[in-house]
């Protein structure tokens, strides 16, 4: 029996995707403008929008915790649940990154060996390393690769209550081991990074019939059976503040002033920035299904469903505006020069990613998992949920 779909998810994906795209449109400007007037703002964004990767794993974890989790794993659908992985994202991965990896071969390595390019390239299609923003599909491979397995664990009674602070504490040990042991320079590559973040999805994927109540109380906070949330949820919120207005002010001073301070330091507040970012945008996004109009979340909806295409193709269209320094050097057209560029690189990909989905059958080879029909999704919208299942 196919699992009610869930309205609020494209909500929450096209929230995550809007903020990655920032911080990457605003990187350089984080760390070279610290004598802007403006240099506070650039890296306001950077550290604060850096919610968008990690409320992705978490929102894959939530998605296949929510359809399997009720369900015997067999080998039937250990075999559909793998070959969809290597159609939709194992398959665009390869296909980006080869195209990544020809297009810094071009442009920044043309003085490198073919033969040595070639040589290098395996070891960055293996690592997620091709370019900057494709560590995010590597890691999720990784996950997919140990899925079945965790599945198996958290389906345990005994097992479900811990399976939250079970997932950070296998981060944190490796945050720790990695620290002083490991000194593995690309650990965000690695999943173990992100355990936390697998298991607070997995936890809500699990239970997300009993949650479902709490995420919808932000929407009616005076109904008398959501009362009772209201101090969670000035508790969540609250903490939300706090949590990344600090990852913000630790950031910004290290660089402005060049102070460093603890690396743990660093690690702690962007586990707790990131993790409460990802409940806060759930809450978010089940807010703006009860109240935004239809056509806002129509918008909303399609930019959810393309954010996998956009994601793997945006860093293309920054890579070539970052040609055009048209500012001159002048701070306000700087400031200007930073914001068109996240526009445009927005803009192109969600053009070129629609556009391609619509006219090419094929388009899922370099882009992943077409969108849905759109009328089942303003009908989903509107009754709130649908027997559509999460995934293909």
């Amino acid at each position: 029996m196919d699992t009610k779909w869930i309205a609020a998810l494209p909500i929450v994906r096209a929230m995550a995707i809007l903020g990655v795209i920032l911080v990457h449109a605003t990187s350089f400007a984080s760390i070279e403008m610290t004598q802007s007037p403006f240099f506070y703002g650039y890296t306001w964004f950077n550290i604060f929008f850096k919610f968008g990767t990690p409320v992705f794993i978490m929102l894959s974890s939530l998605v296949l915790f929510y359809n399997y989790g009720k369900k015997e794993m067999g080998a039937g659908k250990l075999i559909v649940f793998y070959r969809n992985r290597l159609k939709y994202i194992l398959l665009p991965y390869a296909v980006a990154s080869v195209c990544y990896f020809l297009l810094v071969q071009v442009t920044v390595r043309h003085d490198r060996d073919w033969t040595e390019a070639w040589g290098s390239f395996g070891k960055e299609l293996i690592t997620g390393s091709a370019y900057t923003h494709l560590y995010f599909v590597f890691i999720s491979l990784q996950f997919y690769v140990l899925f079945p397995l965790l599945l198996k664990i958290c389906q345990r009674p005994a097992v479900s209550p811990w399976i939250i602070p079970a997932g950070f504490l296998i981060q944190w040990v490796f945050v720790l081991g990695n620290k002083y042991e490991f000194h593995i320079v690309e650990k965000g590559s690695i999943s173990l990074s992100y355990m936390g973040m697998y298991a607070l999805g997995a936890y809500i994927g699990l239970h997300y019939g009993r949650i479902q109540p709490w995420l919808d109380s932000v929407c009616n906070p005076g109904i008398d059976r959501y009362r009772v949330y209201r101090r969670w949820n000035a508790l969540l919120w609250s903490g939300w503040v706090l949590a990344s207005l600090s990852h913000v002010q630790i950031w910004y001073i290290t660089r402005s002033t060049g102070y460093e301070f603890n690396s743990l330091g660093y690690e702690a507040l962007w586990c707790v920035h990131t993790a409460l970012s990802a409940v806060v945008l759930l809450q978010t996004g089940h807010l703006f299904v009860r109240k935004l109009p239809q056509r806002s979340l129509n918008v909303l909806n399609r930019l959810g469903q393309l954010s996998f295409g956009i994601y793997l193709l945006h860093p293309l269209w920054l890579a070539g505006y970052r040609k055009l320094a048209w500012h001159q050097g002048n701070e306000l057209l700087y400031a200007l020069y930073i914001a068109s560029g996240y526009v445009l690189a927005l803009a192109l990909s969600w053009v070129v990613v629609s556009w391609s989905f619509k006219h090419i059958s094929w388009a899922w080879i370099a882009l992943g998992s077409p969108p849905t029909n759109s009328k089942k999704t303003e009908k989903a919208h509107q009754t709130g949920s649908s027997k559509q299942t999460l995934e293909r």
